[in-house]
């Protein structure tokens, strides 16, 4: 047994159900904790994330009695100098499938290598990690359906018994010789109202949706107007919690809509599967018949994404969902499918402007399920919506915020508007209030306009 090791944090900032600090009480007496600030990563994150980010290392280092040691750099450097300076014999991570995170995972464990250290990996962010559900030949799923079969039988581990007490963790100020410590940085400019970060917030959000609205999330969950949805996310985001917790909580769950959560978790896997399979798709279509879809371009593209990006498309269901993007680096799911047909068949732009935006404002941005589910209502991705599915903004809007009071919520101009009137605004009697913009398009024209350039699509397949 070595004297000591390393316990690397990146997407599970907790100490509850932590195989890691198992794995590392069994191979060290005592252990490191360790944060990268990797540029790599930081450079791409937006404000809202970022700031989350460093409020949740905040409250994990006050989780870990002041014993977190923060670094920065690129880690295949300063991950071996830490466990170097502390004679660490290993390294313990969850595994990460991205397609950074596995190849940044790689050369690391190569640097430990070359010091006669080890890369342990034991776990993931998942429920049950890519690569392990597999179709009976051993080839991987394409499709969602099967894969959630597959995922369900397969089950998943009981959450570890760990809290911060688990390991002995070093004094940070002990290690003179490894890289040098820095404090976690200052939060970022956002304007967004973002939840509270810390693990304690975590559970206790769970813990409210278990008590208030689990049972109801099957009816509730596509209604903007309502807190329906479990607002779990960001906290599943950065690891302060794990979704094998979530299960483990809903499995004396009979209702239907407790199985309609466990569902969208397994999409969650699935996602992640499919991007540890297929990384080009984080950046192209998973469907390569759709590079044959003719997509609008140069400046009257960009003023269109300006409009629909900055909610001023006239169109208040739409509109809604950009603003409360801005406002609190979220959006309710029903209405991100809304937003992205909006951009991809009513206003003809690619999926991937639409997702960058997304991933550059979301708090919870996770690019596998972020890039993929853009590709599901692009049509371009694994259980794709149809081609010819294209989301009315209006009868979307009356249907799931069937009295307005989602878009009066997020559409200032349009507080006065009674009921339902509020999704079309253009036949009150007044007509439209003062300072809301007429429809940027003809929705019935657009429709018949990207179903003639999917015809393009259907082409390149034959």
């Amino acid at each position: 047994m070595s004297d000591s090791a390393v316990v690397w944090f990146r997407r599970d900032l907790r100490v509850r159900d932590q195989p890691t600090f198992l794995a590392a009480a069994h191979a060290a007496p005592r252990s490191l904790a360790l944060f990268v600030l990797d540029p790599a990563l930081l450079d791409k994150a937006g404000p809202a994330r970022a700031t989350f980010l460093y409020r949740a290392l905040r409250s994990l280092d006050e989780a870990l009695g002041g014993r977190l040691l923060v670094v920065r750099g690129d880690p295949v450097e300063v991950v071996a100098q830490a466990a170097t300076a502390v004679g660490a014999g290993s390294v313990h991570v969850a595994s990460d499938y991205g397609p950074y995170g596995s190849g940044r995972d790689e050369a690391v464990e190569r640097a430990l290598a070359d010091g006669g250290r080890a890369l342990v990996r034991d776990g993931s962010p998942y429920a049950v990690a890519p690569g392990r559900v597999r179709k009976a030949d051993g080839e991987p799923f394409r499709v969602f359906t099967p894969f959630r079969r597959a995922w369900a039988a397969h089950g998943w581990r009981a959450p570890a018994d760990t809290d911060a007490s688990t390991v002995d963790w070093i004094d940070p100020g002990e290690n003179h010789a490894g890289p040098r410590a820095v404090q976690v940085p200052d939060d970022e400019p956002v304007d967004a109202v973002l939840p509270a970060a810390a693990e304690h917030a975590a559970h206790a959000r769970w813990c409210s949706f278990l008590d208030d609205a689990v049972d109801t999330y099957g009816s509730d969950r596509d209604r903007p107007d309502r807190e329906g949805t479990s607002r779990m996310s960001v906290y599943l985001k950065y690891g302060l919690v794990h979704p094998r917790t979530l299960l483990a909580d809903l499995a004396s769950r009979t209702s239907d809509s407790a199985e309609t959560y466990r569902t969208e978790i397994a999409w969650r896997d699935f996602y992640a599967d499919i991007l540890h399979q297929r990384p080009d798709s984080a950046r192209r279509n998973y469907d390569r018949a759709f590079d044959a879809l003719p997509v609008a371009s140069g400046a009257a593209a960009r003023t269109a994404f300006d409009a629909w990006r900055e909610g001023r498309t006239g169109f208040p269901i739409v509109d809604a969902g950009m603003r409360q993007l801005r406002e609190q680096a979220w959006m309710h799911n029903r209405v991100r499918m809304i937003v992205a047909s909006f951009l991809v068949k009513d206003l003809h732009l690619p999926w991937w402007w639409g997702a960058r935006h997304f991933m550059r404002l979301l708090v919870d941005g996770d690019l596998a399920s972020n890039q993929h589910g853009w590709q599901w209502t692009a049509g371009s991705g694994t259980d794709a919506a149809p081609y010819f599915r294209v989301f009315n903004p209006i009868t979307q809007g009356e249907r799931f915020d069937p009295d307005g009071d989602y878009v009066r919520r997020f559409v200032t101009e349009l507080r006065g508007v009674p009921g339902r009137s509020v999704h079309q605004p253009w036949t009150l009697p007044g007509g439209i209030p003062e300072g809301y913009p007429e429809p940027m398009v003809d929705h019935k024209a657009e429709r018949l306009e990207a179903l003639a350039r999917y015809d393009r699509v259907r082409a390149a397949r034959t």
